[in-house]
């Protein structure tokens, strides 16, 4: 990988070492993955239960988005998306929401690095 992509990542929070070793030094077939991301729904489900006050449906989503992201070594949306789902998990549907803002900045800075792979 050139060492202007793998900056980049790092500095969206991606541990891009420790993702090609869960993909067995597979590049190409980590890089797909990642590229892929932008397609995972779950962080979009999140917003709409949290919106819709929908606590199981927001708990189910943001534990899958932190699988996901935990799977993809992206460590600072893994971070985020980890301390929102112990809110849910504890029923605190408003901590949660107000964590939300740091959720989808991270989200964002993630994506923004992913679209620039090209």
């Amino acid at each position: 990988m050139e060492e202007a992509k793998k900056s980049m990542l790092v500095a969206a929070g991606i541990d891009v070492d420790e993702l090609f070793e869960r993909f067995m030094d597979n590049e190409a077939l980590a890089m797909k993955f990642l590229r892929r991301f932008p397609e995972d729904t779950n962080f979009q489900r999140l917003q709409q239960a949290l919106e819709c006050s929908n606590e199981v449906e927001a708990f189910e989503a943001a534990h899958t988005l932190k699988g996901v992201v935990g799977n993809l070594s992206m460590h600072s949306l893994y971070y985020e998306t980890s301390d929102l789902v112990e809110r849910l998990r504890a029923g605190n549907l408003e901590e949660a929401r107000k964590r939300m803002p740091d959720v989808e900045k991270t989200y964002a800075k993630t994506l923004a690095a992913l679209q620039q792979l090209g």
